[in-house]
């Protein structure tokens, strides 16, 4: 089952996307914008995560993994984003990239309304855009052999440490894009698949303005991103 966003689709510019270690250059018209949530693989840390986010009004997903079906045009390689209100915040995610039957990794925030949150989390998610950096790795065609467990990923709000941890901690693209296509049909194409994100160091969300995102990947490659919000006008 998965959670469609009440949106109006409209045609996405192309992301232009650099592979890191060759230099080329890819133009990615993704068919798919996929948020997944609740990705972890300890099954008990997830359920307490949902629990604790009960308790600030936000309702439990419709299935773990959850996947939120958005309109491709959200996402942006852009340092600055609009957002409505004074309650949002991002966070580090690792993001598949589909392209041409080959998948790339980079990194991502999907960067959410909290307020809207309590009532619909499809809708909070789909009133910002999703920061994404414009350096990646391509991914073995077996991905299954990428070393995604020693992935170190990091965030920073307004310059303070927000998250560390290993992608250990996290479902493997493998898993969650075996998960994705039984769970939501015509996926088999291009698309851009966030994977699910780290828990907080402090526990509780951060409404800043600077962002910070970094994978750091067993061989040494780096993949970052920065961006700042502002408010929408009127």
């Amino acid at each position: 089952m998965t959670e469609t966003a009440p949106t109006e689709a409209t045609e996405p510019t192309p992301l232009r996307l650099t592979v890191s270690a060759t230099g080329e250059t890819i133009d990615v018209r993704s068919a798919r914008l996929i948020v997944a949530g609740y990705t972890g693989r300890d099954a008990d840390a997830v359920a307490a995560h949902i629990a604790e986010l009960a308790e600030i009004g936000v309702p439990a997903p419709p299935t773990v993994p959850a996947f939120y079906d958005l309109d491709p045009a959200l996402v942006t390689t852009d340092p600055v984003i609009s957002v409505a209100g004074p309650d949002s915040s991002g966070e580090v995610e690792p993001v598949v990239i589909r392209h041409q039957g080959r998948h790339f990794l980079g990194v991502g925030s999907d960067h959410t309304d909290r307020e809207l949150e309590k009532t619909t989390i499809a809708g909070s998610k789909a009133a910002c855009p999703k920061p994404l950096g414009g350096r990646v790795v391509e991914l073995p065609a077996d991905l299954a052999s990428f070393d995604w467990d020693a992935v170190v990923a990091t965030s920073e709000v307004d310059g303070e440490p927000y998250q560390r941890g290993l992608l250990a901690a996290l479902r493997t693209p493998a898993d969650v894009l075996g998960r994705l296509a039984d769970a939501l049909p015509d996926t088999a194409g291009d698309l851009v698949l966030f994977g699910g994100t780290l828990p907080l160091l402090t526990g509780r969300f951060v409404f800043g303005r600077e962002w910070a995102l970094q994978l750091r990947l067993a061989d040494g490659t780096v993949l970052d991103h920065a961006y700042t919000t502002k408010r929408r006008s009127g």
